[in-house]
């Protein structure tokens, strides 16, 4: 069995089926249970999450009710193996039992760390390749096939900023490995999704650079510097400024880094509503 959130919210059974709840009430209630498995969610986190300030006067009892059908379709639906009891009443809330390895949020999250790890240890190879194995689990936005409540809304946020901590991974570790040339298509992709992300634009910057196009490398300066004093009113940060400054010096060989000592900071994130 296998959980994911990351994209629709869908339920992978052990003979391979896939099974989507349609009740949007019953997919919060489960999606919440799932951002902390074997810990106790409160009944009022869920109460918060399914109608916000205004709950009815009946919320508790209507909770109850979507826990039920909850365990109901786990038997009713075969997706379970028979006489495995997954959502558990444990006051003052409930809990789901599950292994980390059946959730995909929390085999990303262990992922994210794992590159992370590699990374800091000088194994940008490794790393490369867990951090793309970590985003190869996203599908989608997050949780996309029902309207999130406020509670599970600060965990969608949480879960795109480990997506672009990802991303910034799996650039870093290419740009070690000399792949500058093959980031440049996904850096302006990146662009597109997260326009007011300076790290994205400086990494994008340096490889255009770096791969013998100085001029499209002064372009992209001038892109983000319009946007930023578009959008914001605000100039470069220093790090990006430093690099249109070495572009502007006489030409390096081919293959050597145009980066600043200190990669750019992400400081502001543009989030497509797609994203």
């Amino acid at each position: 069995m296998f959980f994911t959130l990351l994209g629709p919210f869908e339920i992978a059974t052990e003979d391979g089926r896939t099974y989507r709840p349609a009740t949007p009430k019953v997919c919060q209630t489960l999606a919440l249970l799932l951002t902390r498995p074997n810990e106790i969610v409160t009944a009022d986190s869920l109460i918060q999450e399914l109608w916000g300030e205004r709950p009815p006067r009946s919320a508790v009892t209507t909770l109850q009710t979507y826990v039920y059908h909850a365990r109901r379709m786990f038997v009713n639906e075969e997706l379970a193996a028979p006489g495995r009891s997954l959502i558990v009443t444990s006051p003052p809330g409930y809990s789901i039992q599950v292994e980390d390895d059946e959730v995909d949020v929390r085999v990303f999250e262990r992922l994210v760390t794992q590159a992370r790890d590699e990374l800091a240890d000088g194994d940008a190879v490794s790393a490369l390749g867990t951090a793309r194995q970590a985003l190869g689990l996203w599908r989608g936005p997050a949780l996309s096939n029902f309207p999130a409540g406020d509670v599970l809304g600060g965990h969608i946020v949480h879960l795109e900023e480990l997506r672009l901590r990802a991303y910034e991974i799996r650039i870093e570790a290419a740009d070690r490995l000399g792949l500058h040339r093959e980031s440049i298509p996904e850096l302006r992709r990146l662009i597109s999704d997260y326009p007011l992300n300076e790290w994205f634009h400086g990494r994008l910057i340096s490889a255009l650079g770096t791969s013998g196009r100085r001029a499209e490398a002064l372009q992209a300066y001038q892109n983000l510097r319009r946007l930023l004093a578009d959008e914001l009113g605000l100039e470069p940060s220093r790090e990006v400024r430093e690099l249109q400054v070495r572009l502007l010096s006489p030409e390096p060989e081919e293959g050597s880094s145009w980066s600043s000592p200190r990669a750019p900071q992400r400081t502001l994130i543009g989030l497509k509503a797609s994203a």
